[in-house]
């Protein structure tokens, strides 16, 4: 009788495509995987994955064992899950949560203060979220969760709205040349700053863009965070979600103006994928999101 753990040592590593990524996922080391490894290799006598330049390639053997064990292993885990209960009181899981740095302003003070209150023995861990890379981080389990926009939606990844947002400019409050209300003139010829698209925030230029408009850029930064004390110092522009700006103005010398131009608005959502190892410390960890952030 094969050992179910070595069972789970095996898709962990087909799905991650590596070691070290098999380990992290399992919250056990290196040796241990590679020694689980070892030993299936002994018990299936197959090498079962090569290394290569991308990662641990699975053999013709190892390929057509893993939908029979991934299939398998789901069933037992969810026949074990659906008997267990999930104590977030006296629990110490960490949970993995990629935000965007405009998240980690915004979001991360109401999900530490709701964590505190519901779990207090849990740990937070937050990932730089990287859109290129969100589809992987989800199917392999390598985070719990994700808030971001809808827009961005990996294919096999579940999905609920916490709200519509939409975008707004910012400016400084002693701008020399911007009053109450911004024209499309005003908007094209003054200089912004830009951030980097890698964080999803890319519907301004795409509708620039459709309508064969370009703006003047003079900076480009890779966080929101900075935005405050660059704009407020300076007669540069920026364009960003309207809860984050109308915070951001709260705070510094910078003020609010609505867009000289029609763009829609956009859906900001957690996204996810079941992991049957620990799928209810994880629902209950995407329940808590959504109540927290819901009415913000």
């Amino acid at each position: 009788m094969i050992d179910l753990n070595l069972v789970r040592v095996f898709v962990t590593i087909f799905e991650t495509g590596s070691v070290s990524g098999a380990a992290e996922r399992l919250h056990v080391t290196q040796p241990s995987v590679s020694y689980a490894l070892s030993r299936l290799r002994t018990l299936l006598n197959d090498p079962l994955f090569k290394r290569s330049r991308d990662g641990m390639q699975p053999t013709f053997l190892a390929t057509q064992l893993y939908a029979k064990f991934r299939y398998s292993l789901s069933e037992i885990e969810r026949a074990i899950a659906q008997t267990s209960h999930f104590e977030p009181r006296v629990s110490s899981r960490g949970f993995r949560l990629a935000l965007s740095d405009l998240g980690e302003v915004f979001f991360l003070p109401y999900i530490l203060q709701a964590l505190q209150k519901e779990a207090p023995n849990s740990e937070l861990e937050v990932l730089q979220l990287d859109i290129d890379k969100l589809g992987d981080w989800l199917k392999t389990g390598k985070i719990d969760a994700a808030i971001c926009n809808r827009s961005e939606l990996p294919i096999e990844a579940n999905y609920d709205l916490i709200f519509e947002e939409r975008y707004v400019c910012l400016v400084s409050t002693h701008h020399p040349r911007i009053g109450d209300t911004l024209t499309m003139e005003q908007y094209l010829s003054e200089h912004h700053v830009v951030v980097s698209a890698g964080t999803g925030h890319h519907a301004v230029e795409d509708r620039l863009r459709e309508a064969g408009l370009e703006r003047r850029v003079r900076l480009r930064v890779p966080h929101f965070s900075v935005l405050p004390e660059v704009v407020s110092g300076s007669d540069l522009l920026v364009t960003l979600p309207e809860r984050v700006a109308r915070m951001f103005a709260s705070r510094s010398a910078t003020r609010v103006l609505e867009l000289p131009f029609p763009i829609p608005s956009i859906e900001v959502g957690l996204q996810w994928n079941d992991h049957d190892s620990d799928i209810l410390a994880q629902r209950w960890f995407c329940g808590l999101l959504k109540t927290t952030l819901k009415d913000l």
